[in-house]
C-alpha cells in the first residue's frame, strides 16, 4: 500500500488514543512522542501530494495546448 497523508494520520490518532488509555507516565510519553513523529509525517506527504497534483495539473495544460 502506498503511503499517504491519511495513512499517517490515522496512526497518528491511534497513538494518541493509546497515549490517552495508558496509565503509565512512560507510555502515555512515548505514544505522545509517536503520535508527534506521525504528524510530521502526514504533514510532509501532504505537501508532496499537493505539489505533485499541481505539477500533474501543469503537464495536462502543456499537453491541452499541444506543446507537450
Amino acid at each position: 500500500m502506498a503511503a499517504s497523508s491519511d495513512n499517517y494520520r490515522e496512526q497518528a490518532e491511534r497513538c494518541e488514543a493509546e497515549a490517552a488509555a495508558a496509565d503509565l507516565t512512560l507510555v502515555r510519553e512515548r505514544n505522545l512522542r509517536s503520535a508527534a513523529a506521525w504528524h510530521a509525517l502526514a504533514n510532509r506527504q501532504f505537501k508532496s501530494e499537493q505539489a505533485r497534483a499541481v505539477k500533474e495539473q501543469l503537464a495536462d495544460a502543456v499537453r491541452a495546448q499541444g506543446l507537450g
